[in-house]
């Protein structure tokens, strides 16, 4: 998948922890060996090029794949599992990849689990007793700064993901034409549940722009949102300042 991995676990029986760990990691590497799209012999790329079915494939292929037609469904297009006429479901494998590692370690005992895939974040549980967990979100446009810091209070799973073009350049797409989306933004950040479905909407609302992907962030439940245009506005859905702290 091409970025870092890293936990922070806390709680549960410290043997069964580290085996789910373990499991947790092969889990990583496993999925980067069936959809890279950089691997000729992954599944994905295989697929791709008409050699495998969908049935021959790892379980988790069609698993993936469908949840990408529901984020192309709810996105009205806007989240799409391909790139030039070929399928490459990245934009949606590297979130699904984090949050099953997260519940693979609760579902372990961990009793406070956080999993980040190169800045997305997954928060399971708590760290500590009457301590949440909190989420830094680099600022965009003043490098080593943070636009703001998201806290998992009073919720038991909280994900946090940035979609933008500091990292990365301009490399998200708009599946309408297939090219780099021309927008007014440099970064969304989407706070929800699920970093499966954060990551997701981020990358469509990225494409969308400021005006509509705001409205259309405003419209999904238990969706918060931290927008950052060019010319450094900020806009947010109007839920977000009870998740800042």
């Amino acid at each position: 998948m091409g970025t870092v991995f890293s936990f922070d676990v806390r709680g549960g029986d410290p043997e069964e922890v580290r085996a789910a760990l373990s499991e947790a990691v092969a889990g990583l590497h496993r999925a980067d060996e069936v959809f890279s799209t950089y691997r000729d012999d992954s599944e994905i790329s295989r697929l791709g090029r008409g050699q495998l079915t969908v049935q021959e494939c790892d379980p988790d292929v069609a698993a993936v794949l469908a949840l990408g037609e529901e984020a192309s469904r709810v996105s009205d297009g806007w989240f799409s599992t391909s790139y030039e006429g070929r399928l490459d479901p990245t934009g949606i494998v590297k979130g699904w990849a984090v949050e099953r590692a997260a519940r693979r370690l609760a579902a372990a005992g961990a009793t406070g689990v956080s999993v980040n895939g190169g800045g997305d974040v997954q928060l399971l549980g708590v760290p500590g007793p009457q301590r949440p967990w909190r989420v830094g979100v680099s600022d965009p446009l003043r490098p080593g700064g943070l636009a703001a810091v998201i806290s998992a209070a009073g919720v038991s799973e909280l994900a946090v993901a940035t979609s933008g073009t500091a990292e990365r350049g301009a490399h998200i797409v708009d599946p309408r034409t297939g090219r780099s989306a021309v927008t007014d933004l440099v970064a969304v950040t989407v706070v929800a549940p699920t970093i499966t479905w954060a990551d997701c909407w981020a990358t469509a609302a990225f494409a969308m722009g400021s005006r509509d992907g705001l409205r259309w962030l405003e419209a999904l439940p238990g969706v918060e949102a931290l927008l950052i245009t060019a010319g450094d506005e900020v806009r947010c859905t109007g839920g977000l300042a009870a998740r800042l702290g």
